[in-house]
């Protein structure tokens, strides 16, 4: 190819590259995949302190977190990383923010035993659980997913496979995003503090 060839082919993919910027800023931002979605929504549950209800929680943010207390490295996982987030809040913002850990595996884990787990990571996290029936209609709501798989030859008779994302409820109780259990506590701390009720 010639460098006249070059020259030109390089001014044509420089000339596509503007194009593609200007006629950018008119296509629509893709909304976030939770604003219209029918996923969420209150649910009542019991703690080692009585029942508990997403909607006692308005006016501020929830993280919700399906898993089990035997769960040997996920669960401990995001509840560090929920733990990381809560200490990267000042006293004042911790103070609006709350966790809920639900249990799918209530026969194992028992009010007493879920709410020191729990509590073990931050006291602003509360263990929940309830019927298998009412843990499977709030698992529905929010589209999450549990199966207990058994385990041979193995001092536990089975394990639990489940959803491994921590979702975000905004102030007025509406999911709105959801992060892998994973995820940098910064950034973690970035998405709650976003959704913190604007001070006037």
């Amino acid at each position: 190819m010639t460098r006249k060839n070059i020259l030109l082919s390089l001014i044509a993919a420089l000339s596509a590259l503007v194009a593609l910027a200007y006629f950018s800023q008119f296509v629509p931002q893709q909304p976030n995949v939770y604003e219209r979605s029918t996923l969420g929504g209150d649910f009542t549950l019991q703690s080692n302190q009585g029942p508990v209800s997403l909607s006692q929680f308005k006016g501020g943010p929830v993280l919700v977190y399906f898993g089990f207390t035997a769960c040997p490295d996920i669960c401990p996982t995001s509840l560090e990383v929920m733990r990381q987030m809560f200490m990267n809040l000042s006293e004042a913002e911790r103070a609006q923010v709350n966790a809920l850990f639900i249990s799918v595996d209530p026969q194992r884990d028992t009010l007493e035993h879920l709410e020191s787990y729990a509590q073990f990571f931050s006291p602003r996290i509360q263990g929940i659980t309830g019927t298998q029936d009412e843990i499977d209609q709030v698992v529905r709501q929010y589209g999450a997913f549990y199966r207990f798989v058994e385990l041979e030859n193995s001092a536990m008779d089975y394990t639990v496979d489940h959803s491994s994302r921590i979702y975000l409820i905004n102030a007025d109780g509406a999911l709105v995003d959801t992060v892998p259990h994973d995820a940098n506590p910064d950034e973690l701390t970035g998405k709650v503090r976003a959704l913190l009720p604007k001070q006037s």
